[in-house]
């Protein structure tokens, strides 16, 4: 089955879309990347989710007129997808949306939203869509996340040592061998809110490390950011941009009098890279697989590296998945693994009571015309 992953992380800066072939083979479920591309939100998206996102607020008619712009930047990220990368065969789209809120009270998670309508995919592609993947596994009791576990463990089974899967997005998450997977904190939520707000919205991120690269760690603040209570939470756990925001920074901030931008970033950028390194030390790694947009920033790489000595740290690029776009083809496995009636999550990741098929389908021109099921799940993940 030719199946299109769409994604946006906590960044929220662009869609990524990813599409693979992917067929079950015996015990094994194989994917061939048939290429990626990124499609930018255009500014008046990216704005109105800046403005609605916390510790922002916005009424019911923003979040319903949100709803729509993102389901048709998702809707356009498709179409191309399947122009460019699967010669209009593409036979299934399975979209993350755009996470806008959270809803997590002492390590419990109540609800979460993902905006995005998939109506506007399917009407644009004409092909059904499975989307809103996490509330099933929420309602069974688990996280609803990180929801990639499941596609990591099949991935990297069968790997020597103890290799543990990191995704740096705007929050940063772990998937261990034993199924143990939870979010470490923020990845680049804290440096991209300080870098938006001390440049005075000239810049978006802290391109490359190159700010932080020019500071100094400031160790009062480091230890008033990692006496956060999150860190300390059991796992499964996690987090998002409800906690880890511009304000949660604001506060952080004050008292410390004006330091250096530099100075700022370079203790966010520490943040980030000890509190992965403590979960990767309690999982005893014995190898990193790193993905996701913080991979781009080589002083948070050359950082978590120094913290861990004698732990290989290294891209999912070596391992066949492109590290931009592997949450996007997670998704395409987890859109196929609903298609064939099969799990999308593993219960000792999320906390869940049981594993479940995920997600909501939306049919497509034809109506809906899904696969027979598959007879059993698979146990580990080709890249082909």
């Amino acid at each position: 089955m030719r199946v299109i992953g769409l994604m946006s992380g906590t960044s929220y800066d662009a869609v990524d879309a990813a599409a693979a072939d992917l067929e079950l083979v015996g015990d094994s479920l194989v994917l061939e990347p048939l290429g990626a591309r990124g499609e930018e939100y255009d500014d008046e998206v990216r704005e109105a989710l800046v403005a609605a996102l916390p510790p922002g607020s916005a009424p019911l008619s923003e979040v319903c007129r949100l709803d729509t712009l993102i389901g048709q930047a998702f809707a356009a990220a498709a179409v191309r997808a399947d122009r460019e990368l699967c010669a209009g065969r593409a036979e299934l789209v399975a979209s993350h949306g755009q996470t806008v809120f959270h809803w997590a009270e002492s390590g419990q998670v109540r609800g979460t939203l993902q905006l995005g309508q998939p109506a506007w995919i399917a009407e644009a592609t004409g092909l059904p869509v499975v989307a809103d993947f996490r509330p099933r596994d929420i309602a069974a009791g688990g996280q609803g996340a990180p929801l990639v576990s499941l596609v990591d463990l099949l991935w990297l089974r069968g790997r020597p040592g103890t290799p543990v899967a990191l995704n740096i997005g705007g929050i940063a998450n772990v998937t261990a061998p034993d199924g143990t997977a939870f979010d470490t904190g923020p990845g680049c939520a804290l440096t991209d809110a300080a870098a938006r707000a001390l440049s005075g919205g000239r810049l978006g991120y802290d391109d490359g490390g190159a700010l932080a690269a020019r500071g100094a760690v400031d160790q009062p603040l480091l230890e008033r950011l990692l006496a956060e209570p999150y860190y300390r939470l059991p796992a499964p756990k996690t987090t998002g941009k409800e906690l880890f925001h511009a304000g949660y920074l604001r506060a952080a901030l004050a008292g410390r009098g004006t330091l250096p931008p530099e100075d700022v970033l370079a203790t966010l950028t520490r943040l980030t890279a000890v509190t992965i390194a403590d979960a990767v030390r309690d999982l005893r790694a014995t190898e990193v697989i790193t993905s996701g947009g913080g991979t781009r920033n080589p002083v948070l790489l050359r950082t978590l590296a120094g913290l861990l000595p004698g732990v290989a740290v290294r891209s999912s690029d070596e391992l066949g998945l492109p590290s931009d776009a592997k949450e996007a083809y997670a998704f395409a496995v987890l859109g196929f693994l609903t298609a064939h009636g099969l799990p999308g999550t593993e219960p000792v990741s999320t906390g869940a009571r049981h594993a479940s098929v995920l997600g909501s389908l939306t049919p497509g021109r034809a109506g809906l015309r899904l696969p027979p099921p598959a007879d059993r799940a698979p146990v580990q993940l080709v890249v082909r």
